[in-house]
Parts: C-alpha cells; structure tokens; sequence
C-alpha cells in the first residue's frame, strides 16, 4: 500500500482499492482483487498486493503513452523546419542585392568608389536586426509577463500557436477537478448516524473516508471494541454483538442490495448496523478553483469548450453541467482522445488541450497547444508547452489573453520592419545614404520595434490592475 503498480500485470493475492486517476482519468478508487488486471502508474491505496507482470516495460501502457506522444511532437515539428528554412532564404538575397548595386553602380556609373560606398549601404541599413528582433523580442517580454502569473512557457512557438486557438479541451480529473473527494450529499435514519460513520472513518487512509471526516468534522465519543479495514470493500468494527461497516454498497449491505454505480455520477459510501443501512454519504470531486469563472471568460472571447476524460459518462456529464460546458466525452482512453485532437484539427480546428495525467501526455503532445498544472504527473508536464503554478485555472484565458495580445504586436512588428526595408533599401541603392546614415536607420528600426514589443507590459499591467479589482469585488466580471 501507498505504492505505485511498477508494470500492466494481474493480481495474484490480495485485495486493494487503486486510485487509477493519474492513468485513465477515473475519480474514484477501483476495488481489485484475485484475478483483476491492473495497469503501471497506478497508486495501491490500501491492502498489499502480489502481482505477475504480463508486459514487459516496452510493450506495457505506460511505453504505448510514450509512443503515441513522441509520435505527435515529431508531426508538429515539421512546421517549424518549413519556417527554419524559409528564414535562411533572407540572408543571401540580401548579399545579392549588394552585389547586384556594388555591380550596376560600378559599371555605368564608372565610379567603383561610389560603388563600394553604395554596396556597403545597402548590406547595413538591410541588417535583418528589426526583423530578426519582431518575434523573439515580443516572446520574451510575454514569457516574462506570464511568468510573473505564474505561467512558465516552454516552448518559445507556444505563444504563436496559443493565439491561433480556437477551442479548448480540458481533462476533467485533476484539471477542472482536484482529484479530491468533497461529500456532497447525506441521507440518514438518525442524528447520530454521522458521528458513527467519522468514527469508522478515521481508522482508514481511503479517500472517501479522509473527505467524510474532514467534510464532517464531528465530535464523537463513540468507540468500538475491534476495527478492521477490508480492502476493496471497508471499514468493518464491532461494538458489543453488532457489528458496523462502512463502504461500498455491496459490502456494507450485501450484494442484493448494492446500488448501481454505473449511472451514479457520485461515489457512494454506506453505512450499516448488521446488515441494515444507517446512512448513505455521496462524494463529488472537488472543483478546481477558477474553473467557472475560466469556462466563462472563454465563451465571451468566442472560445468553444469541451471536456474529454476519462472517467465515467455519468461523472464527466455532471462536471460538464455544473460548468455550462456543452460537450463532455467519458471513457476515454489515450489513444481516444489523440483521436478526438485529430479529428478536431481535421476539420480546420486549432485545440488547445488541457490536462494533467499519463493518460492525458499523448493528446496534451497532439494538440495544436498544450497547458498542464503544475500539479500533473511528470509525462504530462513534459509533454505541455505551458504549466502554470497557481491552483486557479483563469490561468488559461489569461495566458490567451497574453498571446493573441502578442500575436497582435508581432504583426505590427513585421510590419515596420518590412515596411522599414521598403522604404530604405530604395534610398540606398539610389546612392542617398552613406553607410553612417544606414547605420543610424538600421538602429533606429531595431529601437522601434523593442519598444513596440514593451508596450506588452502595459496590457499585461491593465489586465492585473483589472484582476485586482474584480477580485476585490470593484468590478463585476462579463
């Protein structure tokens, strides 16, 4: 117990409850027993287990979460190598374009002097500072900015894809969840019934049972002569003759009894005096904090969102309605949702994918952009383009805010630049700059467009002082 399942195997002995969230994407604990099939990176909760392993590491889940996700990064690498190439194009038009006025001046102007003087004009005031200065100069100042929210950006053409996108897929467990149980709901056929079920509960270190005394927080003096915990099924005491348990359904009151958990979108705890039910507690998962307030902010700069996990339909739909999200896809696996990205670039889409879990690593690499918590498993961060610190997901459509923000101004920065070009390579092929004067205008370009690229800071600056406010409650958010 409190280990991770090393390699895919099946149990031989013993009986557990697995916390299986971080590797498929399922909220709640899965009892296995004799016989059960259990995957690597999965989190052993309770009993000890004997496993066989039935996959080598290569062949085993985990390696097949690897592939899938190297195979996605090595596909979206190949517009980048387009763009490398394109850039080394610039430099030897530029050197023809000298030699090409050094040539013509010196030929029917007959002065090889004013050739030279000419020549040297042009290969300084066409220094490719201004253009080499638009997008680097903007990324850093907005890497630096989000950064100081709490947003570190790994990928310096992240911010570039980040401004193209235009809806967001998120994971639900430990994205727009934390993966902790909250208690939700309590039926009870006496007031004292709680104070029994916390003094059960304490005895265990299961989730459900941490979140039902936490949430409960009781004052109880009532003990119990022998406690036991049942893996994948309980707490089991006696006090005197009777005999309590507190657990799944199937164990706390007998199988014919046990509720359906198939379409229960809460996971469902009961407690029981010799067979017969005392209480019943439901559990929810916790929102991430900001999580509504980021759906919304989304939806009112006309971004669609969706959920893709993989936990149960019924959990995932609840999530979704609580969060006014439209469209929610349960039951996952990874290599799903790789196909979902896939599908949703194929019709002309730009996905930004946010998630947390092994599970979530190959979609997360698929994506045209990725985001992940700092919270994910360490496959996941790898495989994000951003991680933000802070608990709150506004991370999101503040790091949107930051992109399109500088997409905007490296426009603007390629348009000076060019236009700068434009204007000043005629004057130095028609033999009006000196090469001092094309010194001076080659640096002034490069000064234009570094302070076009700080005036980030200012709309990064509006957007906190705005922030502060509605936090505050000065401002009521759209």
């Amino acid at each position: 117990a409190g280990e991770r399942v090393p390699v895919d195997g099946i149990v031989v002995s013993g009986e557990s409850d697995l916390d299986r969230s971080i590797v498929t994407g399922e909220s709640s604990p899965v009892a296995v027993a004799s016989d059960s099939e259990v995957s690597s990176g999965a989190m052993n909760l309770t009993g000890s287990l004997v496993l066989r392993a039935t996959r080598i590491a290569k062949n085993s889940l985990l390696s097949e979460i690897i592939g899938l996700m190297e195979a996605a990064e090595g596909g979206r690498a190949r517009y980048r190598r387009i763009a490398d190439r394109a850039a080394a194009l610039y430099s030897p038009a530029v050197h023809m374009l000298a030699l090409v006025s050094f040539l013509a001046w010196g030929f029917f102007g007959g002065d090889w002097k004013q050739a030279t003087l000419v020549a040297v004009a042009v290969l300084i005031i066409t220094c490719p500072c201004a253009l080499g200065l638009a997008v680097p100069v903007v990324q850093v100042v907005a890497a630096g900015e989000l950064f100081g929210k709490g947003i570190m950006v790994k990928d310096g053409s992240a911010l570039e894809r980040l401004a193209e996108v235009d809806i967001v897929a998120f994971d639900k467990t430990g994205t727009l969840t934390m993966g902790r149980p909250r208690l939700v709901g309590v039926e009870v056929t006496d007031a004292g019934n709680p104070e029994i079920a916390c003094a059960l509960a304490v005895h265990s270190r299961h989730p459900l049972s941490q979140a039902l005394v936490r949430d409960m927080e009781p004052v109880s003096s009532f003990s119990f002569d022998r406690v036991m915990e049942i893996s994948g099924g309980g707490l089991e005491a006696r006090s005197g003759t009777d005999v309590y348990r507190l657990g799944n359904p199937a164990f706390a009151c007998g199988a014919g009894l046990a509720h359906s958990a198939i379409d229960n979108p809460f996971s469902e705890v009961i407690l029981s005096k010799n067979g017969g039910s005392l209480a019943r507690f439901l559990f929810d998962d916790t929102l991430r904090p900001g999580a509504g307030e980021a759906v919304r902010e989304l939806a009112a700069v006309g971004l669609e969102t969706l959920i893709i996990s993989g936990d149960r339909q019924s959990v995932v739909d609840t999530t979704a309605q609580l969060l006014g999200i439209h469209t929610a896809k349960g039951v996952l696996a990874p290599r799903r949702k790789v196909e979902e990205c896939e599908r949703l670039s194929g019709e002309g889409r730009r996905v930004l994918m946010v998630g947390d879990g092994i599970n979530d690593a190959p979609a997360l690499a698929a994506a045209h952009v990725s985001m992940a918590p700092a919270s994910a498993s360490d496959i996941g961060r790898q495989a994000a383009d951003l991680v933000f610190f802070n608990e709150r997901l506004d991370a999101v459509p503040e790091a949107i805010a930051v992109a399109r923000r500088s997409a905007t101004l490296i426009r603007q920065n390629f348009v000076l630049a060019i236009g700068y070009n434009v204007l000043a390579v005629p004057i130095a092929i028609a033999g009006l700059a000196t090469p001092l004067l094309a010194a001076v205008a080659m640096s002034t370009s490069s000064i234009i467009v570094v302070a076009n690229a700080l005036r980030l800071n200012a709309f990064a600056r509006h957007c906190r002082i705005r922030d502060e406010a509605q936090a505050a409650g000065e401002v009521k958010p759209a």
